[in-house]
C-alpha cells in the first residue's frame, strides 16, 4: 500500500507540474475523457474496435472536441498484427462563449502490433493513415505514428490487479501543404507526449490517469487525461 500511495503521489505531482508549466507559459490546461473498446467475433480473425472522446478547453464544460471513431479489424491467424479500416466523426468547438462548431469526417487505415521487451516492458506500435474531409478545405491526408510503453510495477505481467506506468509519444505529419482557399500548413502537424498511471481492474478492463503535452506549429497545450480501456 505504501508503494501504491507513493506512485499516486508521483503521478499527481506530474499533473500538477503540467498545470504549473501551463500557467507560467500562458497555456491553457484542458481535459480529455476517453473510452476505448474492442472485441473479436467468435475468437476468429475478425473484430471491431473504436473510441468515444470528449475534450474540454477547461476541465469539464467548454467543449473543444467530441470524437467518435470505429471500424472492423482483422488479425491474421498466428500473428499479433491487427489491421483496421475505420471511420471517424469529429465536432470541434471554440474556446469560451463562442458557440460555433465545425465538423470533420475521416476514413482511416491502421496497423497495430505489440512487442514485449524482456519481462516487464510492453510496447505497441501503431501506424495510422487518415483521409480527412473538412468544410472550406480541400481533401487532406495525414500520417500518424505512435509508440506505447507500459511497465507493470507490482506484477511482472499486465494482469488483474496490476498497477503500471503508461507512456506514449505520437507524431502527426500532413500529407499536403496546400489545403485550399489559399491556406497553407506545415508538413509537421503536431506531437503528443503522455505519461500516466494505469490500473488493470480485471482482464480486459483497465483505467488510466495521466497528463499529455501537445506541441503544434501554432500552439502548445497541456491536458489531463482520464481513459477507460475495455476488451468486450
Amino acid at each position: 500500500m505504501k508503494c501504491r500511495s507513493a506512485l499516486f503521489l508521483v503521478v499527481f505531482s506530474l499533473l500538477f507540474n503540467f498545470k504549473s508549466a501551463a500557467q507560467t507559459s500562458g497555456d491553457h490546461v484542458g481535459a480529455w475523457y476517453m473510452y476505448f473498446f474492442n472485441t473479436t467475433f467468435n475468437e476468429g480473425p475478425w473484430g471491431f474496435q473504436g473510441d468515444l472522446q470528449y475534450h474540454s478547453w477547461n476541465k469539464t464544460n467548454d467543449m473543444e472536441q467530441v470524437l467518435f471513431r470505429a471500424g472492423p479489424t482483422y488479425k491474421p491467424k498466428h500473428s499479433n498484427v491487427k489491421f483496421t479500416l475505420g471511420y471517424a466523426n469529429i465536432t470541434f468547438g471554440q474556446r469560451g462563449i463562442d458557440n460555433s462548431k465545425k465538423v470533420e469526417n475521416r476514413i482511416y487505415q491502421e496497423i497495430l502490433f505489440p512487442a514485449k521487451i524482456s519481462n516487464r516492458f510492453y510496447t505497441t506500435h501503431r501506424f495510422r493513415y487518415e483521409q480527412r474531409f473538412l468544410a472550406e478545405q480541400d481533401f487532406r491526408t495525414r500520417f500518424r505514428y505512435i509508440l506505447f510503453l507500459n511497465i507493470p510495477l507490482n506484477k511482472t505481467d499486465l494482469e488483474q490487479g496490476a498497477l503500471y506506468l503508461a507512456f506514449y509519444d505520437e507524431i502527426f505529419l500532413n500529407g499536403e501543404k496546400n489545403i485550399g482557399h489559399e491556406q497553407l500548413v506545415e508538413i509537421f502537424d503536431r506531437n503528443r507526449t503522455y505519461a500516466g498511471l494505469g490500473y488493470l481492474i480485471r482482464n480486459g478492463l483497465k483505467i488510466q490517469l495521466g497528463g499529455m503535452r501537445q506541441i503544434a506549429n501554432l500552439s502548445k497545450r497541456n491536458q489531463f487525461i482520464l481513459s477507460l480501456h475495455h476488451s468486450l
